[in-house]
């Protein structure tokens, strides 16, 4: 269905004749003149034409400009092609990413298909499948470090939030970790939603190194009754190379365990403890099930802008009046070098 967005642009339709109508004439001065290039040859022409030939010419050559007009107005005006409504599932969650990419996600104690991986490849490819699995869901990320940045906000297009999760680097936020930061980010964008659908998954593999205390943001997220569920990544133990063999040690010395399950009991959530991509993916897993809030469904109905229909239309037109002014001009002269030939 064609619809004008801005329908009201028409009403100006009239404005040209009103303008030549109701304007003041110009007043003419008695000691200047306006001299017309070819007005010999227009004398010529009229008295060989005849007057009426001469008037339905003139009559003929302003549809051009009225056409043009037209046209113009309608491009204004934002014709708009709307298609038939379709429906959207939605659940009315809105669930928020927040992934730790300091320094420490680097540690490759977590293997993929039996290689051994950095952290943030092994959270990647599991959330790469979490994310596909969303749909009805309204999807944001968080990515912090040092500092936590918006990478993109609450949204269906979850390819987009794929693709920008995908691109995530190691360090690219900081070598840091600032849980509280992330929290506060996260709180930001959620406290508009409606309360009952408001979802945070924090994932990070250490302790709060450089913002506020967490336990303060996550107080201030459960009187906005967000759930913030938190994941503790990381394996126990793995073998280091040294100079007397390789040695067991402990990668996830730093994982704060004790302050991500104070968040999550803090505002309704859960703290899991991933020590595998197994247990990563199950996690996973297990988010997928939480409860979704009842909505009905959303509807909308594609569109596509058509103003540059008219506005190509418009501009044709003008070089085609551009061209026949053009002949006009050649066949004056052509005429006039014929009357002096014959005189």
């Amino acid at each position: 269905m064609l619809e004008l967005q801005w329908p009201w642009i028409l009403l100006a339709l009239p404005l040209p004749w009103l303008v030549y109508r109701l304007a003041t004439p110009a007043v003419r001065s008695g000691g200047a003149a306006l001299q017309v290039p070819f007005y010999r040859e227009l004398s010529s022409i009229a008295e060989e034409s005849g007057h009426d030939q001469l008037l339905e010419k003139q009559q003929w050559r302003l549809v051009l400009p009225l056409l043009i007009w037209l046209c113009l107005l309608l491009a204004a005006a934002r014709p708009t092609w709307l298609g038939e409504p379709v429906q959207v599932a939605g659940t009315g969650r809105d669930f928020m990413m927040a992934i730790d990419l300091s320094g420490s996600m680097a540690i490759d104690d977590l293997k993929l298909d039996g290689v051994a991986v950095d952290r943030l490849t092994a959270a990647k490819d599991i959330l790469k499948d979490f994310i596909e699995r969303r749909r009805g869901d309204r999807l944001g990320l968080i990515l912090f470090g040092s500092n936590a940045y918006l990478q993109a906000p609450l949204t269906f297009d979850l390819t987009t939030v794929s693709t920008l999760m995908g691109e995530a680097e190691i360090g690219m936020a900081g070598k840091l970790t600032a849980i509280g930061d992330a929290l506060g980010l996260a709180v930001k964008n959620l406290r508009e939603r409606p309360q009952d659908n408001r979802v945070l998954v924090l994932m990070t593999d250490g302790s709060n190194t450089a913002s506020t205390d967490p336990l303060q943001v996550a107080k201030l997220a459960a009187d906005e009754h967000i759930r913030i569920y938190t994941i503790g990544l990381g394996a126990d133990e793995m073998l280091q190379p040294g100079l007397f063999g390789a040695q067991r040690v402990n990668p996830s010395a730093d994982l704060d365990e004790k302050t991500l399950k104070q968040i999550a009991e803090m505002t309704g959530g859960q703290y899991f403890r991933a020590k595998d991509t197994r247990q990563l993916e199950q996690i996973y897993g297990l988010l997928d099930q939480l409860e979704p809030a009842v909505q009905d469904e959303e509807s909308y109905r594609p569109s596509k802008a058509l103003f540059y229909w008219p506005l190509s239309i418009a501009l044709m037109l003008s070089l085609l009046l551009a061209l026949l002014k053009t002949r006009l001009m050649d066949t004056l002269r052509y005429k006039n070098t014929q009357g002096e030939h014959r005189s």
